[in-house]
Parts: structure tokens; sequence; C-alpha cells
């Protein structure tokens, strides 16, 4: 397997619509990088944060095969996995060579990857899997699921390590140029909430942009990323960079 850990590929959380580039983002060579690793005229699946969301899902999917056109990677179809064909769909999941998981909210994503019985196919996977935001949050072993809805962070019965794929060992924080000054239930999403939840862990804050790719037992962390580790944070990567952390 080949796996794109991004934030976000096709444009910045908050701002979409606004970027200055036709297809997939360009910055710290993601398009370069998918370009050695795609097949021509791809089937591609898109595996929904909210499988009950249908429109929301097949725009989705028309606007990422829209996209990867315009960078120059072909697709064959865009399939979309929801409520409408979720069991049956996977069980042809490795007629796949691109498989997507959306994203949006985390534990929404991590009970319907449950329900899927998801796990055990996508680890057999050989194809190139991209996670996106909560996507790229459920590819860990132990998933952040990093509160975000109102509540949620004063709720006792929420949780917020969760099982995930156990595709990758890295926890990963999305967004972050975007959400480094949140509020949430009164608190600083990132210096009262994620800081302490970091005591004896590690969490990768990836920019949109910014990417961590598992290729051939190599990780490589590509562009701005922050790590933050045992109640504090630093700068570990800058755009344009591209750092081994193995």
């Amino acid at each position: 397997m080949k796996l794109y850990l991004t934030s976000s590929p096709i444009g910045a959380y908050r701002q979409w619509g606004q970027q200055d580039y036709p297809g997939v983002n360009p910055a710290n060579n993601l398009v370069e990088e998918l370009k050695k690793d795609w097949k021509d005229d791809a089937k591609c699946l898109l595996i929904s944060a909210d499988p009950d969301a249908f429109e929301m899902n097949d725009a989705m999917a028309r606007d990422f095969e829209e996209k990867f056109a315009k960078s120059e990677l072909s697709v064959d179809r865009f399939d979309v996995c929801d409520h409408r064909n979720g069991q049956d769909i996977i069980e042809d999941i490795f007629e796949y060579d691109f498989i997507v998981l959306g994203g949006g909210h985390v534990p929404t994503q991590n009970a319907f990857f449950n329900e899927l019985k998801l796990t055990p196919k996508i680890q057999k996977f050989e194809g190139i899997v991209m996670g996106i935001s909560a996507g790229t949050m459920n590819c860990a072993k132990i998933v952040y699921a990093q509160p975000e809805a109102e509540g949620e962070s004063i709720d006792p019965n929420y949780e917020r390590f969760i099982e995930g794929l156990g595709l990758t060992k890295f926890m990963v924080i999305p967004h972050y140029q975007a959400i480094k000054d949140d509020v949430l239930d009164g608190k600083r999403v990132i210096e009262e909430i994620s800081y302490p939840d970091s005591i004896g862990r590690e969490f990768y804050a990836l920019t949109d942009g910014s990417f961590i790719l598992q290729r051939n037992g190599v990780t490589k962390l590509h562009g701005e990323a922050y790590l933050v580790k045992d109640g504090g944070i630093r700068k570990i990567c800058e755009n344009g960079q591209v750092l081994d952390i193995d």
C-alpha cells in the first residue's frame, strides 16, 4: 500500500474555492508523488465520512474526479461507498486502484468503518489510500479524535482515543493553520484541549497542503507541520522540505 495522510489535498479548510490552482494542490510535490504510484484510468473509491449524506458524497466524488483529471491523474470511474451500498462495495474493494477516506466528523466515520468491518480488508489493500482530514485521523492504530463539535470537550462520555484502521502509528491533527486559534466550549482547542491530551503522546499537526507519505516501508513528512507532544508544540518541517519520520 501507498498511504497518503493529507490535511486537505484540494483546497484550504474554510477557504474552499479560493485556491489558485485548478486540480490537486501541487504544494510539496503531492501531484508528482501521486504520479509515481498512479495507474492510468484508475478505478477510484470514496469511502464517506457521513454515510447518510448521499448528495454531498456524490458531489464530493465528482469534485475529486474533476480535480484529479485536471492534475493529469486519469480516472476510469469514481465510486462512492456509503449507506446505499456499503457492505456490497467493500466486498469488491480489491478491484480498485485508489481509495479516498473522506473528511468529516471523526467518530461518525469511525463508526461507519466499524460497521463495514473495513479494517481487515483495507489492511490487505495494495493500491493507493489517501486520507483526508478525518479520514487521515482514522487511519491511525489509535486515533486522536480531537473534540470538534460543541459539547464534545466537556462530555464525560466522549472518547478522545479510539481504535482506528491501523494503517499508521501517526496521530494527526489536520488543518492546523485554520484551527490553531479556535475556541470550543470556552477552551482554546490546541492549548487547553490538545496540549493536555498530548501528555505521553505525539500528535502531528498538518497544515493544508502538507502530508505524510508511507511508501515501501519508509515514512516521510512533506511540508509545514508541527509536533504536539507532552503538553507543548514545536515546528518540525517547513513548506518545500521533506523529513524522514520513521
